[in-house]
């Protein structure tokens, strides 16, 4: 049989048809194979010139399909072209030294810590490993996300100012009484944050009962280490060697009004003063400035209050006049100075029992507290400043 007849490939078609044979490719073959200068792309050499060691003048040839020598086949790509088909890349590698900035930027220098101890802290929440004691306070809760709220509030809002820290004892019980003022009860919530980050200990405060029969505030206080104050309780965890905060004045000294400002009210029947008694624990006076002019109590709407059950309710200069902005507690500046320790251990056994001396202690703690706040005021340039 006679070989068959081989059609080079991008001609016009057979031999015969049209104005005769062609050996270059046809324009669709030139559109399909590209720009001229392939060889940078296909990886393949360029095609020898006519100055070429072992070059021909009649072009290159290949064999095709039948093994047939073919003419003119060095212009044809007999191969699949692969170059225009696009890459496809994998994703870029994650940038590390970026997020460590974003990091030192969001939270410090130490950002890293503490975005570790927060991961750890989500971890012991899921798997459940953290303990809450008998009266509800959740350390782990406190020291991750309570007070570290409240430490933008009291560093950069009210500006602390924090004098005797080294007053507060460094271990075992004792008990630190303060004056109560401002509203709101934000000085207690500051006052526990100090002593947590200048003395390194937890402060577990005494609050009213209104607290702990308030939806939602009452489970988060007890989270936070607050307990009922009474004296049965403030016992039991002054025995035990915690530290204890109270603030005697209650409502009274919160919900005075502002010309009555840095006057301390009433200390109550000197309950305190017998459970620091009865457990032998030192008394240390914390007197705070600053708290009494963050919500400027004006006025109080009783008939309101005696119908919701609560103490008073604030008149305030920007409360309820300008609705939520006014729950915006002023930037005052804070002072707060722990006073010397008063000794308890001294006393004979059954001191607590006795109420003129009971009475004498409480009022030496009060005197001692009034007279600290009139100092700090003299010592203050300016109410905000």
């Amino acid at each position: 049989m006679a070989d068959a007849e081989v059609i080079p490939i991008g001609s016009g078609g057979r031999p015969g048809r049209g104005s005769g044979r062609r050996t270059t490719p046809s324009a669709a073959a030139r559109a399909l194979a590209g720009p001229r200068d392939r060889s940078s792309r296909t990886g393949r050499p360029p095609k020898p010139g006519p100055s070429t060691p072992g070059s021909s003048t009649s072009g290159s040839s290949t064999r095709g399909p039948s093994g047939q020598q073919v003419d003119g086949a060095g212009d044809v790509p007999v191969e699949p072209i692969l170059e225009d088909i696009p890459l496809v890349e994998g994703p870029p590698p994650f940038d590390f030294a970026g997020l460590e900035r974003v990091v030192r930027e969001l939270f410090g220098e130490d950002g890293e810590r503490r975005v570790a101890e927060w991961l750890a802290f989500m971890r012991r929440r899921l798997s459940g490993e953290y303990a809450v004691d008998e009266f509800g306070y959740d350390a782990d809760l406190t020291d991750q996300v309570l007070l570290p709220m409240l430490r933008p509030l009291a560093e950069k809002w009210f500006r602390v100012e924090v004098r005797g820290v080294d007053n507060i004892p460094s271990d075992g019980g004792a008990l630190i009484v303060a004056n109560h003022s401002g509203t709101m009860p934000l000085d207690g919530l500051v006052t526990q944050l100090i002593v947590a980050d200048h003395a390194h200990r937890p402060l577990r405060t005494l609050a009213a009962d209104l607290v702990f029969q308030t939806p939602f505030v009452g489970e988060l206080a007890r989270k936070g280490g607050a307990t009922l104050a009474c004296n049965d309780d403030a016992e039991r965890l002054l025995g035990r060697g915690d530290l204890v905060g109270v603030w005697p004045e209650g409502f009274k000294g919160i919900g005075k009004p502002f010309s009555e400002r840095y006057k301390l009210q009433r200390f109550g029947r000197g309950g305190f003063v017998s459970a620091a008694m009865r457990t032998g624990v030192p008394i240390v006076p914390c007197s705070i400035v600053g708290a009494e002019e963050i919500y400027p109590l004006v006025g109080n709407m009783a008939s309101l209050a005696r119908l919701l059950g609560v103490p008073y309710i604030p008149i305030t200069p920007f409360f309820p006049l300008l609705g939520p902005l006014g729950l915006i507690p002023l930037p005052s500046k804070w002072l707060i100075e722990f006073g010397e320790p008063i000794r308890t251990d001294d006393f004979p056994d059954g001191a607590a029992d006795d109420p003129m001396l009971v009475f004498n202690v409480t009022d030496q703690v009060r005197e001692t507290i009034q007279q600290t706040l009139y100092t700090l005021l003299v010592q203050r340039r300016s109410v905000f400043f």
